[in-house]
């Protein structure tokens, strides 16, 4: 049921959407090359990193299409979710860290705040969305002094289904190593590009996991 209403909240929100679309007016006091402007990347490497994965955040092990909860992950045997989450990213990072090799040395300290994996079912059937949220600072090696502010990134994955699923499984790109090789162009991005990583734009399934 909760599936399928998030399915009809989202076809009502597209429709709704188009409904009040309007051509927006020319803004007179617009200044376009002020909001053209990205913001540079830090001039950082990452000596250390910490991850978080906390305990408030609810696990769902139901083979539901959308189970409701902050940690869904069935890209492992039945364990310790929390930790499972915190290995990937550690991954991740140990694997973005060569790429980032600015001259300020920093401690990089992330937080998981979602990781809304495929149920078995939505993965070998209607697919989805992998619906990952983090949010990290940069602590400077030398001062220990917070570099900007604490940034919060989204950094959701198309997830596959059906048969291109299996056919992934047996070229070994399994649901985990999909994640952890995005999640380390997700943090090389961050640290690497103007304005950091940009969320993939993934259609009316990843508009559904917002609502």
């Amino acid at each position: 049921m909760t599936y399928l209403f998030k399915i009809l909240a989202g076809l009502m929100l597209t429709i709704t959407l188009g409904a009040c679309a309007a051509p927006n007016p020319v803004s007179r006091s617009a200044m376009p090359d002020d909001t053209m402007l990205a913001e540079a990347p830090p001039d950082v490497r990452i000596d250390s990193f910490t991850v978080s994965v906390p305990r408030s955040l609810e696990v769902n092990e139901r083979n539901l299409y959308y189970p409701k909860g902050d940690i869904v992950w069935r890209g492992e045997p039945i364990g310790d979710r929390h930790e499972q989450v915190r290995a990937i990213f550690e991954t991740g990072l140990r694997s973005a860290a060569p790429r980032i090799d600015g001259n300020r040395p920093v401690r990089m300290d992330v937080q998981v705040t979602r990781f809304h994996a495929l149920s078995e079912k939505a993965r070998y059937s209607v697919g989805g969305v992998h619906d990952i949220d983090f949010k990290y600072r940069l602590i400077d090696m030398q001062t220990g002094q917070q570099i900007g502010p604490t940034k919060d990134v989204s950094a959701d994955l198309n997830g596959l289904s059906g048969q291109t699923a299996i056919s992934a499984e047996a070229r070994g790109q399994t649901q985990k190593a999909r994640i952890i090789a995005h999640l380390s162009r997700v943090f090389a991005d961050e640290l690497t590009l103007p304005g950091g990583h940009v969320n993939a734009n993934l259609g009316l399934l990843q508009k559904i996991n917002d609502l």
